[in-house]
C-alpha cells in the first residue's frame, strides 16, 4: 500500500513538473497610446489594450536612455474597459520623451504600428522669453459605420482619412468639439453598449497618428451624452460622464461638486475653456424665463469667474453648440437668451479681452461674428463635420446669414479647423483656417490680439488690464 501511495504521489510530482507554465498575458493595444493633457511638469497617456494586461510605460528624455524611468504598473481589465491611464510627474519643463508600452513587462506595438512614441511638456517661457507659437486642430462630428446598428440605406458616415490630413499638420493640440462618438438607439439604454461604441470609434486605424501625437482634449455634445437632442434629464446622464471620463484625459471634470465635463486648460499663454452644454441643458422649446438653461447657474457662474480670473491674451471658450448664432433654427445657445444675455453683458461690462468662441454640431463650418455696442467683434468658429453628414441644404436665413463673415462657409466637403497662436509677449495674433478632407485650405482669417481689446473707459475709471503678467521680463531695465 505504502509503495501504491508513493509512486502515486510521484506520479503526481512528476505532472506537476510537467505542465505547462501559465502562458503570459497575450492582450495587445487596441487603441492608442493617445497624448492626453500636458503641464509645465506632468504629462498624460492613454492605452486600451484588447484584454485583461498589467500594463506599464518605459520613458526617457529623448537621447538619454541611461535616464530611463518605468512607471508604476496598471490593470487594464474588464473594470477599466481595458483602459490604463498613466499620470506621469516630476517632469522637466520645456522636455520631449521618448517612451515604449509594456505590456507583461514586454514592449508592445501600439495601434499605429510604432514600437515607441514621444510626448513632451509645455515650455517654460514665463518671466524668460516670449510665449511660444503653437497649432491647435479643431473638429466635430465623428460618425463611425457600423452596419448592423446604423439605419439602412446609404452609409451616414464618410471615408475617416480625414483624421490622417489632420495629423499631417502636426498640430499641437486636439480640441474635441463634441459628437466624438455617435451612440445609436441600442446604445442608449446600456452602459456597456456606450463603452463599446466609444471603444470602435476610438480604435479606427485613420485616427491612431492623430492620437499619438497631438495632446486631446474633449468636450461633449448630444450625442455623445446620449440620444438626438439629448437634455438634463438623459436617465443615463452619469453613466455617460463616467464612460467620457474614461475615454477623454481632460485634466479636470467639472468644479467643487459640480459634474460635467466643463473645464480648463492653459497652453503657451493662451487659456482654453471647455464647456458643457448638456448636463445642465433644458429643452429649447421652452419659453424664455431665467429658468431655461444650457450651462445652468453653476457653470455661467465659474465661466464668468475663469473668464474675469484669466489675464490671458486668447481666452478660448469651446462648446457643443453654437453660442452666437441666432439665425439657426437648430440648437444654439442664442435660443436660451437670458443666459446668453448674462454672459455676453459680463463680457462687455467688465471689458474682458480676447474672448472666442469654438463650437462644433452643425454640419458645416463658418466664423460667425456678432459686435456688442461700443465693443469689439466676438466669433463663433463652428468646425464641423469630421465624418458624418453634410448640411447641404440650408434655410434661407441661414443660407444669406448676415452674422457669418463672407467665404467661411463650409457645407460642400468633410473639415476641420486650425488655430494658430504667435508673435512676441503682448502682440500676440490668431490665424483661423478651414482645411477640407482633401488637405485643402478653404479660407483663412487673421484677428490680432488688439482687435479683440476692449475700448479704453473714461481716463477717471481703472483701466482693464492689457498686458500678460507673465510678461514682465519685457519691463526689466536693460
Amino acid at each position: 500500500m505504502r509503495k501504491l501511495l508513493f509512486f502515486a504521489a510521484l506520479s503526481a510530482a512528476a505532472a506537476v513538473l510537467a505542465a505547462p507554465e501559465p502562458a503570459r498575458s497575450r492582450a495587445s493595444i487596441r487603441s492608442g497610446p493617445m497624448l492626453g493633457y500636458a503641464d509645465l511638469t506632468e504629462a498624460t497617456v492613454w492605452v486600451q489594450t484588447t484584454g485583461a494586461a498589467e500594463v506599464a510605460l518605459r520613458y526617457w528624455p529623448e537621447g538619454k536612455t541611461a535616464e530611463r524611468r518605468t512607471s508604476a504598473s496598471l490593470s487594464a481589465s474588464e473594470k477599466t474597459d481595458h483602459v490604463a491611464f498613466f499620470v506621469l510627474s516630476g517632469l522637466e519643463p520645456s522636455t520631449r520623451y521618448s517612451y515604449e508600452v509594456l505590456i507583461g513587462g514586454a514592449p508592445a506595438k501600439f495601434a499605429g504600428g510604432d514600437t515607441k512614441g514621444t510626448f513632451g511638456t509645455q515650455t517654460f517661457w514665463q518671466y524668460r522669453t516670449d510665449p511660444p507659437d503653437f497649432t491647435v486642430a479643431i473638429g466635430s462630428c465623428f460618425y463611425a459605420n457600423e452596419t448592423k446598428s446604423d439605419r439602412p440605406g446609404k452609409p451616414y458616415g464618410s471615408d475617416p482619412a480625414i483624421f490622417r490630413q489632420v495629423a499631417a499638420l502636426k498640430p499641437d493640440v486636439m480640441i474635441w468639439l463634441g459628437d466624438n462618438v455617435y451612440l445609436r438607439e441600442p446604445d442608449f439604454g446600456s452602459v456597456t453598449a456606450m463603452k463599446r461604441r466609444y471603444a470602435l470609434a476610438r480604435q479606427e486605424p485613420a485616427l491612431q497618428p492623430l492620437l499619438s501625437t497631438a495632446r486631446h482634449y474633449a468636450t461633449w455634445d448630444d450625442h455623445d451624452f446620449g440620444p438626438n437632442d439629448s437634455l438634463w434629464v438623459n436617465r443615463f446622464a452619469l453613466e455617460s460622464l463616467d464612460v467620457f471620463k474614461s475615454y477623454w484625459a481632460n485634466p479636470t471634470y467639472g468644479a467643487r461638486g459640480i459634474p460635467g465635463v466643463f473645464g480648463q486648460f492653459s497652453w503657451g499663454d493662451v487659456d482654453f475653456f471647455l464647456l458643457d452644454d448638456r448636463m445642465y441643458r433644458t429643452p429649447q422649446r421652452l419659453p424664455e424665463s431665467p429658468e431655461k438653461t444650457m450651462l445652468g447657474r453653476e457653470q455661467l457662474r465659474w465661466l464668468k469667474d475663469s473668464l474675469y480670473y484669466s489675464r490671458a491674451p486668447f481666452k478660448i471658450v469651446a462648446s457643443g453648440s453654437q453660442v452666437l448664432n441666432s439665425n439657426s433654427r437648430d440648437e444654439s445657445f442664442a435660443h436660451y437668451q437670458t443666459e446668453q444675455k448674462d454672459l455676453i453683458d459680463f463680457i462687455v461690462k467688465n471689458r474682458i479681452r480676447g474672448v472666442l468662441f469654438l463650437s462644433g454640431d452643425r454640419h458645416m463650418t463658418e466664423l460667425i461674428r456678432v459686435t456688442p455696442d461700443g465693443f469689439y467683434p466676438l466669433y463663433d468658429f463652428t468646425a464641423s463635420p469630421f465624418t458624418a453628414g453634410l448640411s447641404t441644404t440650408l434655410s434661407k436665413e441661414e443660407a444669406e446669414n448676415p452674422l457669418r463673415v463672407p467665404g467661411t462657409l463650409v457645407n460642400d466637403a468633410h473639415n476641420f479647423g486650425i488655430l494658430r497662436f504667435r508673435g512676441a509677449c503682448n502682440e500676440r495674433t490668431l490665424d483661423m483656417e478651414a482645411h477640407d478632407v482633401k488637405g485643402v485650405k478653404r479660407w483663412t482669417r487673421t484677428v490680432p490680439g488688439t482687435e479683440l481689446t476692449p475700448p479704453l473707459r473714461p481716463a477717471a475709471e481703472p483701466q482693464p488690464w492689457r498686458g500678460h503678467s507673465s510678461c514682465a521680463f519685457l519691463k526689466r531695465p536693460s
